[in-house]
């Protein structure tokens, strides 16, 4: 038997039950994956609340991303065998495929290779943060040696990645959190400048830092109408890229000024549905891991899948530096 996380009804984590089933078993083009460990993302806890950018069809799974063992194969599926080290990264919806499970079915291509030298715990935290950072400043957005980056939501995850994706370019981040409390952390991720925005003015200080000409680049994971200062700290024909909806409010275009811009959104199944991008993805996301630019940051493990309610509430505190991690069977 397998237990599976599921939810009836949307709401705060309390919604989230964990139920029996029989094992599944894998589809044509799918993988079953005996889960070691599952790294949480706030889109789970929008898609948890009926806030995601696609709707929740309930009953509903959860889960984007976990590393394991592959326990059975589906009809066609040739790359993989029975017993290889994998992580699942997110290249289906939720409304068909989740992971916060002790076993859990995938579609064969949303899987990547998890090297031995790599833990369970790290195998579940790396990859959605770099494929993010990589597919929107790099791949998409051209990011070059000696851009300025704004990324705002820093200690999240993603933001954390973004910041070691721009210093593997050779730009330079500049990182936002609400209160400066945050910014030794920050500065010890490789964040060149700490904007505290609850304390300070955020565009005075881009301009500051970047001798008035604005950033070349904004990775924005909150949106709404904070995007109006964003688009002031922004240089001449600059990108301001969107990629997360935190604020859960509507984004205006800042028209009111014209700004000499380029505004865009980001979402990471624009690279996981096309194998020749998640390669060149991996081969990037890899590299770094292997001379060590690339490390997860994980703020905290929780152990049993009976946690999961607890590891929610705190992805959800807005306290945490990095990635949340929950370990299915508990520590191993």
């Amino acid at each position: 038997m397998t237990r599976t996380v599921r939810f009836s009804e949307l709401g705060d984590p309390d919604v989230l039950r964990i139920e029996e089933e029989p094992d599944p078993t894998p589809g044509p083009g799918e993988v079953a994956v005996d889960v070691a460990a599952i790294g949480l993302n706030r889109a789970e806890s929008m898609f948890r609340r009926g806030e995601y950018i696609e709707a929740t069809q309930l009953p509903a799974r959860l889960g984007y991303e976990c590393s394991g063992t592959v326990a059975a194969l589906g009809e066609g599926v040739t790359r993989w065998s029975v017993g290889d080290r994998v992580s699942v990264v997110p290249a289906f919806s939720m409304n068909d495929y989740g992971v916060y499970a002790d076993r859990a079915v995938v579609p064969a291509r949303a899987l990547v290779p998890l090297p031995d030298a790599t833990s369970w715990v790290d195998g579940a935290a790396v990859w959605m943060p770099f494929l993010v950072g990589y597919g929107g400043l790099v791949e998409t957005g051209g990011l070059r040696a000696g851009d300025h980056v704004l990324i705002t939501a820093a200690t999240s995850s993603v933001g954390l990645a973004a910041i070691a994706v721009a210093n593997r370019v050779g730009a330079v981040p500049i990182a936002t959190s609400r209160s400066s409390s945050k910014a030794p952390q920050l500065r010890d991720a490789g964040a060149a400048h700490v904007v505290a925005t609850g304390e300070e003015d955020l565009v005075d200080r881009v301009l500051e830092i970047t001798d008035g000409r604005g950033c070349e680049h904004v990775f924005d994971a909150v949106a709404g109408p904070a995007v109006a200062d964003l688009a002031r700290a922004t240089a001449a024909g600059g990108i301001l890229t969107i990629h997360g909806l935190l604020s859960g409010q509507p984004t205006p275009f800042p028209a009111e000024t014209l700004p000499d811009l380029w505004m865009r959104t980001y979402t990471l199944f624009a690279m996981t549905h096309d194998p020749e991008r998640l390669r060149r993805a991996g081969a990037f996301v890899g590299a770094g891991l292997r001379d060590g630019s690339f490390s997860p940051q994980v703020d905290r493990v929780f152990d049993g899948l009976d946690q999961v309610v607890d590891a929610h509430r705190h992805l959800e505190s807005n306290t945490q530096v990095g990635k949340i991690v929950l370990r299915p069977g508990g520590a191993s």
